[in-house]
């Protein structure tokens, strides 16, 4: 069984076609890096994998279960949005209490996941402060605890590493890494190629709401033939035809 899949997944606003056709089979247990440049289809295709907009037509399973039944997928699912859903008025820990209670996480569980997400974090120290005092990085990175916090099969991340800083964007990385270690499936959307490069498994590009390549990275780079050593930027700006400059390590 895939732990992701879909079948001609397409999704149309009107005339507008955001995506188009989509075919993923997504194993257990692997980074899938999705990469495309602004306006390429990526957050629909993430809203449709997470139940939070319908597909036009097509199919998509999660853990083997329809997008189309949401209470059969949610509980296998952590998802962080690029603006993670939060509330300025309760302090972290409330936060996290609250998105514990809605995922049925045990209460003899929840305080001993919380405390070590917060550690892991470093967010202990600030957890009993409201979340409007935050800075965006603090937000980013309580957003990932409660996208992690129910121990889910499938976690879909949209830019984890936006506002953090370099020590931060390294926690973001090894929890994906021990993630994955533990077999689950990580769906990556990020424009900080370093981290795809060393993470993903394998990598998916959309443009224009189409998959225009997909592969290991490896092998991604090694069909150039530019006759120079490729990197996976080089291989983004071929297939996008240079429509975006992805970020470098700088910009994380």
């Amino acid at each position: 069984m895939y732990a992701i899949e879909t079948t001609d997944l397409t999704k149309r606003y009107g005339s507008t076609t955001a995506v188009e056709g989509l075919n993923l089979a997504i194993p257990e247990g692997v980074v899938y890096g999705f990469l495309g440049p602004n306006g390429a289809g990526k957050t629909t295709t993430m809203r449709m994998l997470t139940t939070l907009t319908t597909p036009t037509s097509g199919s998509a399973r999660i853990a083997g279960h329809s997008v189309t039944t949401r209470d059969d997928v949610v509980g296998h699912i952590g998802y962080l949005p690029e603006e993670p859903p939060l509330y300025d008025e309760l302090t972290g820990r409330e936060q996290l209490d609250y998105i514990a209670g809605l995922r049925d996480v045990p209460a003899e569980q929840s305080d001993e996941r919380i405390g070590s997400l917060l550690d892991r974090f470093d967010l202990t120290a600030d957890a009993d402060d409201r979340i409007s005092t935050y800075s965006k990085g603090m937000k980013q990175k309580t957003g990932i605890i409660q996208a992690l916090l129910h121990d889910p099969d499938v976690v879909f991340l949209d830019e984890p590493t936006s506002g953090l800083d370099p020590r931060a964007a390294r926690t973001v990385r090894n929890t994906i890494a021990e993630l994955v270690a533990g077999d689950t499936t990580v769906f990556l959307s990020t424009h900080i190629l370093p981290v795809v490069e060393e993470l993903a498994n394998e990598v998916g590009v959309l443009y224009e709401g189409s998959l225009v390549a997909e592969g290991p990275p490896d092998a991604l780079t090694e069909r150039m033939e530019t006759g120079e050593e490729s990197t996976l930027e080089d291989v983004f700006l071929e297939v996008t035809g240079g429509t975006e400059d992805p970020a470098t390590p700088e910009h994380e």
